[in-house]
């Protein structure tokens, strides 16, 4: 019997890879003599760079560059196995958790130091950029990541707007792209989106996600204003439409500005994942499938790890058990989508921190049951 354990990470506690590797350990209690495929996998979240890392034996690549509020953090992004390509997470560098509660402020955020990562990965020879970009701080459509590759927003002096180009987005002018840099023109640029909003309005990335980056309703008209006047100016200046193209409102409407400047495409986060680690033949391998991530709930059938992993194993018919850290409202939405069997793990009254101290010992005590089971069903055959 062959085993592809192919789980997301349980965040704040272990990494897919981790997670892959108690699953084993419980399942070799009761199958010492299957073979066992460990492929980390993420859904172009938080954990997307170590679980491709781990995937195709790639590096890790640390640099220092330009935080949400213009000090420098240090940052990291992933050089792949390829060597080729460059996983990048928009929150390493721009991301909501490296801005102070009380300094959350979309109105001076900037999105510049997630362009300083693409181009650092462009320095070491990638080609190919998967780009994750949740938990974003930013409202600027991408503009400081633009900048910092190149391009030049402009106002009706020809001056630039400079940094955080959204403090004066109500300016802009003119978007000129001749100094991009010239490498990006040989690049594909994946952005892993698994939202559909559009840019501004009611939907729009202001009013649904700025509350959270701290923009009171007064702000929220304001950027919501300034993002119509990139979007107007986009089409007057390099003839796209980008509105409302599903998750254009992204990470403060990075998903149109990535779009409209980099040429880049939007696509569910999982299907990036799953092609980049080469999941179709690894399950085609495989006798039994074993996905899983730290909540599996009703939004688990929207994009998340699980699902995309069964609804690849049901093209090629093979079962598929998952296991999650604690199974939220409605959980059971996801057995409609190719998962056979839902499992925990023991919880016994934890508090969340005995929960994340104690994560890899109950991945692999539950493991180890869930096999135990399996094992019992085949003698009953």
């Amino acid at each position: 019997m062959k085993i592809l354990i192919a789980p997301d990470s349980w965040k704040e506690s272990l990494s897919a890879l981790q997670v892959a590797q108690a699953i084993e350990v419980g399942f070799r209690d009761v199958f010492p003599d299957a073979e066992y495929d460990c492929l980390p996998m993420a859904d172009g979240g938080e954990g997307t760079v170590a679980a491709l890392i781990a995937a195709t034996g790639g590096r890790r690549i640390e640099r220092e560059v330009s935080g949400p509020l213009g000090e420098p953090v240090q940052a990291f992004f992933g050089l792949l196995g390829d060597g080729r390509t460059a996983v990048i997470e928009m929150a390493a560098a721009s991301g909501l958790e490296l801005v102070p509660a009380a300094r959350r402020n979309p109105m001076l955020t900037s999105s510049r130091g997630t362009g300083e990562l693409i181009h650092a990965a462009l320095e070491l020879g990638a080609r190919h950029i998967i780009l994750g970009i949740g938990g974003s701080a930013t409202n600027d459509a991408g503009c400081g990541l633009a900048q910092a590759l190149g391009a030049r927003l402009l106002d009706g002096d020809g001056e630039s707007l400079g940094e955080p180009p959204i403090a004066r987005l109500d300016q802009l002018a003119r978007i000129d792209l001749s100094g991009l840099d010239p490498r990006l023109a040989d690049c594909v640029i994946d952005v892993a989106c698994d939202v559909d909003n559009p840019l501004f309005g009611p939907r729009g990335a202001a009013a649904i996600f700025g509350p959270q980056k701290g923009a009171d309703d007064a702000m929220i008209v304001e950027l919501d204003a300034r993002l119509a006047r990139f979007a107007a100016q986009v089409e007057t200046d390099l003839g796209m439409q980008v509105a409302d193209l599903p998750g254009a409102g992204a990470a403060g409407g990075l998903g149109a500005g990535a779009v409209a400047m980099l040429h880049a495409s939007l696509r569910p986060g999982i299907d990036i994942v799953s092609e980049v680690a080469g999941l179709d033949a690894h399950v085609r391998a495989a006798d039994l499938v074993i996905t899983g991530e730290g909540r599996i709930d009703g939004q688990s059938v929207h994009g998340k790890t699980p699902v995309g992993v069964a609804r690849i194993a049901r093209q090629h018919g093979k079962p598929v058990i998952a296991l999650a850290g604690c199974l939220g409202d409605d959980y059971h939405h996801v057995l409609s989508d190719s998962i056979e069997a839902v499992f925990s793990t023991p919880n016994r009254g934890w508090t969340q921190a005995e929960m994340f101290e104690r994560a890899a010992d109950s991945v692999r005590q539950a493991s180890r049951q869930i096999a135990a089971c399996l094992a019992i069903g085949q003698r009953l055959t």
